[in-house]
Formats: C-alpha cells, sequence, structure tokens
C-alpha cells in the first residue's frame, strides 16, 4: 500500500489496518531508529556535567513619582510595551556582568572557578569539528585558485601586507574579566512571573555555592547599572537642552521678524475681511446661476418646440404657452360661433347675401387676430431665451471673477498660515526646554524605575541538568516522530507492485496466486516445489490452478501463455512448477519453451537444446530427432527452443506455430507457452492471440508500475486475454495478512515434507518389486 495519491483514479481512501500494515512492513527499520535515539538520549545524559540553578526574585516597576523631562523623549516615560523584555535583557548585559566579576572578584579570588591555568586538551569531537572546519576552507581556497588566480593572488597579497602590519596595528586582548563576564552572560535567564510585575532570575553553574553567590549579585548589580545610566542621562539631557534652548530662541525671533514683515506687506487685516466676504458672495452667485441656468433651460425648451413648429399656427396652438393665453382662448371661442354662424346662414342664404358676407367678413378677422397674437408670442418667448442666456452668461463672468479674487486672497493668507504657525512651533518647543532645564535638576538623583529585591538566592540542592528523564522521553518521542516519518516516506517513494490488494484495484485484473519467497540458499525453486509437493509453496501454486481453473466460464484455459514484464522476475520457474501442479491429476502437461532469445526450460530439466523449436518452426526438421519430449516419472512434456534463431518473432507469427498448438491441443490437457518478457521484445504479443489466455508474472516488491501501465495497455492492444496475475517471490513483509498465498498454518512444513519424501521412497519400492 502506497499513498492515498496512487489510487485518486480508483477512489482509493487508506485506512486505518493499511497504516498499520506500512508500520508492520517496516518495522525492523522503525525499532532501529527508535533505539538509536534513545541511545543517543541516554548517552548525553549521562555524559553531561551537572549543572545547578539559583534564582532570586526581584519586583520591576516604573516609578510614576519622579517628574519628567518634557519635549524630551523618555525611555520610561508613559506605558512601554517592551519596557519589561528591555529590563531582562539589561540584566543580562555586558556591563551588569562585568560589575559582578569586579564586585565578588571572580577574575582573581574565584578565577578557578571558570578558567582553567592550563589549557585542557581538546575532545574527539572538537578534534573532528577543527579538521572539517580546516578541510572546508582549504578546499574552497583551491576552488577559488582555479576559478580566479588574479583573485587568490590579490589574497595572498593582502595576507602578507597584514603580517608585515601586525606589529603597527594590535588589538586589546581579552582580559580575564571580559572572558568570565561572557560566560555569565550566557549561564543567565530571566523570567516573568505571570500577571504580576515580578520577575524571577536564574543563574546555572557547576557549583552551588558560586550559582548562589553571583544570583544575589546580579540584582545589585542591576540596580547600580541602573542608577548610573539614569545619572548620565540627565546629565547628557541638560547639556543638550541648554544649547538646544538657544538654538531655538534664535529661531523663535528669526520666524517673529518674518511674520510681521509679510503682514505689512500684504495687508493680512483687509486679507482676513475679504476671507469672510468673499466665500459669501461667491455662494450667492453660485445659486442666482444655478437658478439662471434653470431658467434658462425651461425657455430654452420652450423656444425650440416654437421653433419646431414653424408657421404651422395649428401646431403652435397645441404648446403649452398659446393654449393657455387668455387672448388666444378667447378668439378660439369667438372663432367657434363665428364658424356656426356661417353655418346657420348658409343654409337660408346663398353666399352673396349681405348677412352671409358680414358673417364671413367677422370670420377672417378674427383670424388675423389670431395669428397676429400667436406671432406676438412667439416673439415674446424668444426675446426672454435670449435674455436668460445673457443673465446665465453675465452671472458666470462675475462669479469667475469672485473665484479669482477668493483663490489670489487665499495664498497670501496660506503664506501667512505656515509663519504663523512656524513661529508658534518654534515658541512651543523654546519653553518646553526652558521648563524641562528647571525640572532636571530637581528630577536627577531620582530613579525612574523601582527595583526590590523580593526574594533571596537559596543553595541549590539538585541539579537542574541534565534532565536525565526528559532526555529520555525526547529521545523516545524523537525516535518514534522520526521513524514513522521515514517509513512512511520510503513507503511513499515505493513504486513497486508488492500487494495483490492493489494490483486488483488499479488493473481490475485478478490477482491468480501469490508464491513466497524462497529465504536461504539451501532450498532450490526449481526443484523444490517437485521434491515438497505438500509444502506450502507446493499449496501456493495449487491456489494458483485453482485460480486458473475457473478463470474462463464455459472451461478451463488450455493453452496458457506465461510472460512477464521484464528478466528474472521468475516467469520460467513458475511455468515448470505449474506444469509440475497441473500434471498431478493424471494430467498430461506440455512446455513449450518460446523464448528464443534467453532459454531456460531445457537447463531447468537438464535437457540438451540442440534440436527444438526453432528447428520445428524454420523447417529443419530431422525424423531421427525427437521434438516433444517427456520428463522422468512425470506428465510433464517439453519443446526445447531449439537453438536460437536470428528472427524469433517472425516464426512464432507463422503458420506452422500455429498448427504446433493445434496438432498438440487434442493430446494434451494444458499447454503452457513460456515466451520473452513483454517490455523487451514483441514475441509475447504475436503469441498472445494464439493462447487461450496470459498469465502475467510480477517479482513482488521488485516490478514497477510504471512498466504494469506499459506492459499491460501493450497486451490488451495485442488482443491478449488476461487470465490474471501471479504475485512471485512475495516477502512476508509486502504480504496482505490473510490474503493470497501465505499460509500460517503451513509453518511447520517441513513435517509435511518429510512424510512425502518417505511416501515417494514407498512409491519407487513397490514399483521396483512390481518391475
Amino acid at each position: 500500500m502506497h499513498s492515498e495519491e496512487s489510487f485518486e483514479g480508483q477512489g482509493r481512501v487508506l485506512h486505518l489496518r493499511d497504516y498499520f500494515r506500512i508500520i508492520s512492513k517496516r518495522k525492523a527499520l522503525l525499532l532501529t531508529i527508535v533505539c538509536i535515539a534513545v541511545l543517543a538520549a541516554i548517552l548525553s545524559a549521562f555524559s553531561t556535567i551537572p549543572l545547578y540553578t539559583a534564582s532570586t526574585r526581584i519586583l520591576i516597576d516604573k516609578n510614576l513619582d519622579t517628574g519628567r523631562i518634557e519635549g524630551v523623549n523618555n525611555a520610561y516615560a508613559g506605558w512601554d510595551p517592551s519596557f519589561q523584555q528591555t529590563q531582562f535583557e539589561m540584566i543580562r548585559s555586558e556591563s551588569v556582568t562585568l560589575r559582578v566579576v569586579k564586585n565578588l572578584q571572580l577574575d582573581t579570588k574565584y578565577r578557578h572557578y571558570f578558567l582553567q591555568n592550563k589549557p585542557s586538551s581538546p575532545g574527539l569531537s572538537s578534534l573532528v569539528i577543527n579538521w572539517l572546519s580546516s578541510l572546508i576552507t582549504d578546499t574552497v581556497g583551491a576552488l577559488e585558485g582555479l576559478i580566479s588566480p588574479d583573485l587568490a593572488q590579490n589574497e595572498e597579497n593582502v595576507e602578507d601586507t597584514t603580517a608585515a602590519d601586525s606589529e603597527k596595528i594590535t588589538s586589546k586582548p581579552e582580559s580575564d574579566a571580559e572572558k568570565i563576564a561572557e560566560m555569565i552572560q550566557r549561564s543567565i535567564s530571566v523570567k516573568p512571573v505571570r500577571n504580576t510585575k515580578l520577575a524571577d532570575v536564574f543563574y546555572t553553574h557547576r557549583k552551588p555555592e558560586m550559582a548562589q553567590l553571583i544570583a544575589d549579585a546580579l540584582v545589585q548589580a542591576y540596580i547600580d547599572e541602573t542608577l548610573d545610566i539614569k545619572t548620565s542621562t540627565a546629565r547628557n539631557a541638560l547639556q543638550w537642552m541648554t544649547a538646544k534652548a538657544a538654538e531655538e530662541q534664535k529661531k523663535l525671533e528669526a520666524s517673529e521678524q518674518n511674520l510681521q514683515q509679510y503682514m505689512r506687506e500684504h495687508d493680512i487685516i483687509t486679507v482676513e475681511n475679504r476671507l469672510t466676504v468673499l466665500p459669501e458672495r461667491l455662494s450667492g452667485f453660485s445659486k442666482e446661476l444655478s437658478e439662471a441656468q434653470t431658467k434658462e433651460k425651461e425657455q430654452e425648451a420652450i423656444y425650440q418646440q416654437i421653433a419646431r413648429a414653424g408657421k404651422d399656427y395649428s401646431a403652435l396652438e397645441t404648446i403649452p404657452l398659446f393654449a393657455d393665453n387668455p387672448v388666444l382662448r378667447q378668439l378660439r371661442t369667438q372663432m367657434v360661433t363665428s364658424e356656426q354662424k356661417v353655418r346657420e346662414l348658409s343654409t337660408k342664404y346663398g353666399e352673396k347675401h349681405p348677412s352671409m358676407q358680414q358673417a364671413l367678413e367677422e370670420q377672417r378677422v378674427l383670424q388675423r387676430e389670431r395669428r397676429a397674437e400667436i406671432d406676438r408670442i412667439t416673439s415674446a418667448a424668444r426675446n426672454a431665451y435670449e435674455l436668460a442666456r445673457a443673465k446665465v452668461r453675465d452671472i458666470s463672468a462675475m462669479m469667475n471673477e469672485t473665484k479669482a479674487e477668493l483663490q489670489n486672497t487665499n495664498e497670501r493668507f496660506v503664506q501667512y498660515s505656515i509663519l504663523n504657525r512656524n513661529k508658534d512651533m518654534n515658541r512651543t518647543v523654546f519653553e518646553a526646554l526652558s521648563s524641562s532645564i528647571k525640572k532636571t535638576d530637581v528630577t536627577a538623583e531620582s530613579m525612574d524605575i523601582k527595583i526590590w529585591a523580593v526574594k533571596k538566592a537559596e543553595l541549590p540542592k539538585f541539579p537542574s541538568k541534565p534532565n536525565k528523564k526528559l532526555s529520555l522521553l525526547i529521545g523516545l518521542v524523537v525516535g518514534l516522530g522520526g521513524g514513522f516519518g521515514l517509513i512512511f516516506f520510503l513507503d511513499y517513494l515505493d513504486n513497486t507492485a508488492g500487494s495483490g490488494k492493489e494490483i486488483e484495484e488499479r488493473y481490475g485484473l485478478t490477482v491468480l496466486g501469490s508464491v513466497a519467497d524462497m529465504t536461504g540458499k539451501k532450498h532450490n525453486i526449481e526443484t523444490f516445489v517437485r521434491d515438497n509437493p505438500l509444502s506450502p509453496m507446493a499449496e501456493s501454486y495449487r491456489l494458483i490452478r485453482s485460480s486458473l481453473m475457473l478463470s474462463t466460464p464455459e472451461r478451463p484455459p488450455k493453452v496458457i501463455l506465461m510472460t512477464s514484464m521484464v528478466q528474472q522476475e521468475g516467469k520460467s520457474t513458475t511455468t515448470k512448477n505449474l506444469a509440475h501442479i497441473l500434471a498431478q491429476n493424471e494430467k498430461k502437461v506440455l512446455i513449450v519453451d518460446c523464448d528464443m532469445r534467453r532459454p531456460r526450460q531445457h537447463s531447468m530439466f537438464g535437457i540438451a537444446n540442440t534440436y527444438g523449436l526453432s528447428n520445428y518452426l524454420s523447417g529443419n526438421t530431422d525424423e531421427k530427432q525427437v521434438l516433444i519430449r517427456q520428463l522422468p516419472e512425470t506428465q510433464v512434456y517439453l519443446i526445447t527452443s531449439g537453438p536460437v534463431p536470428p528472427n524469433p518473432a517472425e516464426l512464432l507469427t507463422s503458420s506452422k506455430m500455429v498448427q504446433l498448438i493445434k496438432e498438440n491441443q487434442a493430446q494434451f490437457d494444458f499447454i503452457l507457452l513460456d515466451s520473452p518478457p513483454v517490455q523487451q521484445v514483441t514475441d509475447s504479443l504475436a503469441l498472445g492471440p494464439l493462447a487461450d489466455g496470459t498469465v502475467l508474472v510480477v517479482k513482488a516488491g521488485h516490478t514497477t508500475y510504471e512498466m504494469l501501465d506499459s506492459g499491460i495497455k501493450r497486451l490488451r492492444e495485442g488482443h491478449s486475454h488476461l487470465l490474471g496475475i501471479v504475485l512471485n517471490r512475495l516477502k512476508k513483509k509486502h504480504a496482505d495478512k490473510g490474503y493470497y498465498g501465505y499460509y500460517s498454518s503451513y509453518s511447520h512444513y517441513s513435517q509435511y515434507s518429510t512424510y512425502s519424501n518417505k511416501g515417494d521412497k514407498k512409491k519407487k519400492e513397490a514399483q521396483k518389486q512390481e518391475a
């Protein structure tokens, strides 16, 4: 079983039992890694020098009662999230540890606790590290010399110059006090007490008395260092503020003079008044412009309607401006009355009657008055539109003038604001510095931090390092983690066919059976099944025989092609052993060695290969030579491959090969064709259609899925009927528990083998007596 990605196409999901199988398969590697990790932890724990740790507890808080330097960045002013960590780093600083060394005289009185008078001989690990470092340095230098000889020569010149000038420029050697201070630094640790302002200071040393002494001295050295920093800071701040105040006073005077001069030149008082009036005027113009533009749009819309109607008075009267006109409304009423009168008179009199003539004249007068009124309204609408446009132009011009004036005024006022703000800023800085100078003298001697030693260090009774139980636990955890990670990674990289279930799910083929790997050199797989017919190995082949008998629905396959992906997968051996199993029930089995390139059947049966299949197919027959030879004391028959021909593939596809198979099908119950591997030659593909089915022999843990993918594809494209797969040389770690061929019930197969051998001997003695 591989990773879950191997079965994405088949929907395969790894179960918990699959993980247990992977662990069981490589449990030896897992146990080895765990044992190595635990052993390393044990060696580390018991070879480490015991160390003792002393601790003291201190309170660190800000002193809010002290004055603050205003206008200056104070490291302790206000809340600082990094305040606590900063104080911890100060406790571990070199200046504090140097104070401890000087106060306790560690470089003179207690020097032997830190520095050895005689240099100790380096250990094996140090020698190895130094040797590797020098080897790497020399190798890199040699490579640089090969790549760039000029660069290497320059480096040599630099080294020579440095050596020559070493007498002039020398670095100050590190003193014993500095060395001891560095050693103390590496052994200090500070941890805060949760939800409090307390902190524990730890110091570790191989002597418990020295650990206690230095732990207490660290607190006092930290208090002294903090007070020195405060005093020095206040002194430096006072000097800086005094000089800075003089500079700021000059800046303040210059900024005031610049402001006064600018106010005189640009009449800033009048500018302030304009800044109040101009925005109001601009707002009024904006409102008037909006109203004028609305009026212009309305007049334009009316004028456009009139222009579209032209001289069509009937169409003009439909426009609301004309329809709502009272004069036109009255004229329309009079015209309706006149038309009624004309219609009444036309029924009584003729057209030339005076009454009729008078009525028609009145009607014409009314029409002239109507047209005149319409022309008057049209002219008025045009004038109103022109007036609205003129008003918009005038208001826009006045508004633009106001904007320009306001922009000019704003520019002058902005410059005034900048000068005024610069003056105010200089005044603020000067006043802050003056006030801070007065307060610094008062707060110079006070501390900004409250530090108290809450608990003194006690003499440690037990070593703090190494923690042997924890070391063993870590070794076990690391070993298990690394072991599990390695075996699952190796299983992920393993792309070989080793599981029957996996092959069936991947290719949809039946795994006919599996043959266990023969461990030890005392057994020969080629003769083991024949000599031990009741062994688990023989039972494996019987299972393959049973699967073959049930592989086709109508009748068992008679002509079976045996092949593999590549060489040395056990194809020929499987063919021979399967033939012995098939012949046990009084069946006649014929083996045809079709592997003319690398034949093996004749050597396994101990028969000469001077005459065989190649002679028959090529027509070089000899009546004195026997083509089919029976193996002694068995029902197994063999046709050897014969001499190696120049064209094996052409001979195997000839009509004589088809004839040979058909002629022997009546005489034999089974015909096994031992063919070459699929991946190397095409002989198996040519023989596939001649057989009832093909059995593919796969070496477990050796044949990859890439080989199987291409090989099975080629067999199916060559119209070969695949009966199934035989897993050969299956190791116990690859076998599926309870799946194909691993028979735990036959673990004592030697008893059956002995019994079988005794039975064979009795059978031979009976045959001799009968003879």
